[in-house]
């Protein structure tokens, strides 16, 4: 089979146990690859199937997430079908956000730019849809980081409570929030 079809499980894999704790006995027992098939499929080891993850993950985010963002309706409308796709993906606050599991331990320097990258990619895009509902730059840049600190901080605490209603919840405030004051 292709690589990508382990995507999904090494997605799952690093979601819940971080870099470090995914070690190649859990993958190869999640997979049901042998260790010698994993490094077929992925020469340079665990590093190479996180940025195969990473990749899968920015595909979505720049198939799904970001198009939601743009085209027709208002910032509130737009916004509502960003927090309609990030459901999708954590699964209603089920699933942890892998950026923050990978921020963690030895990984952090390996993939902190890619990280830094999706996020401001992400921040930028909600900051541009406030601007163009009449926020100031500066306002709508600010605004944008909250909402990664809303969805980051509601999952952390989703998962340690083990309550998705947490996200869920965020989710639903989250587009109001970011256009207060504003016609939009």
């Amino acid at each position: 089979m292709p690589k990508d079809t382990y995507i999904p499980c090494l997605l799952q894999l690093f979601r819940q146990y971080g870099y470090d704790g995914a070690t190649l006995a859990r993958i190869s027992e999640a997979t049901g690859l042998g260790k010698a098939s994993l490094y077929h499929h992925f020469p340079k080891g665990k590093d190479e199937m996180v940025q195969a993850v990473m990749d899968y993950l920015e595909q979505w985010l720049t198939e799904n997430v970001l198009p939601s963002l743009q085209g027709k309706g208002t910032a509130l409308e737009k916004l509502h079908r960003m927090c309609d796709r990030l459901s999708e993906l954590y699964e209603a606050g089920q699933q942890p956000c892998i950026s923050a599991t990978l921020l963690l331990g030895s990984a952090r320097d390996l993939f902190h730019d890619r990280v830094q990258a999706r996020y401001c990619a992400w921040i930028t895009a909600v900051a541009q849809v406030l601007v163009d509902a009449g926020l100031d730059r500066t306002t709508a840049q600010q605004r944008g980081e909250d909402m990664v600190i809303a969805l980051q901080g509601s999952l952390i605490v989703s998962q340690g409570l083990n309550n998705p209603k947490v996200f869920q919840r965020s989710l639903q405030q989250l587009p109001q929030q970011l256009c207060r004051d504003l016609d939009a």
